[in-house]
């Protein structure tokens, strides 16, 4: 679900992964590369670069069942651009679409 905003709060983050914030939260300190910008009261705010990359890791740690060590391995071995990542966005956003057409029937 691509949107026009530049950054995300944690709340929308969560919703659109299908994951608990305190998830991300734990995410976040396991790998160095989920850096969400924090305002002064400590609000995290993610941009799409942060969220593709918790969608990687969600990928390669619920789907794949890599553990935290495995999956940064494969983080640091592989682009951020794998074809079946790409896939799995997809079928997350078209998911999205399908939750808001139901709410809306």
């Amino acid at each position: 679900m691509e949107t026009n905003k530049l950054y995300h709060s944690i709340g929308e983050v969560a919703e659109m992964l299908g994951e608990a914030p305190s998830v991300l939260r734990f995410w976040e300190t396991e790998f160095d590369c989920i850096r969400p910008v924090k305002n002064r009261r400590g609000s995290r705010s993610y941009t799409e670069h942060d969220i593709d990359l918790l969608r990687r890791i969600k990928y390669l740690t619920r789907d794949c069942g890599y553990t935290l060590e495995g999956a940064r391995e494969q983080m640091r071995q592989r682009p951020l651009e794998d074809p079946k990542m790409e896939l799995v966005k997809q079928l997350q956003e078209v998911r999205g679409f399908l939750v808001e057409l139901k709410e809306t029937l």
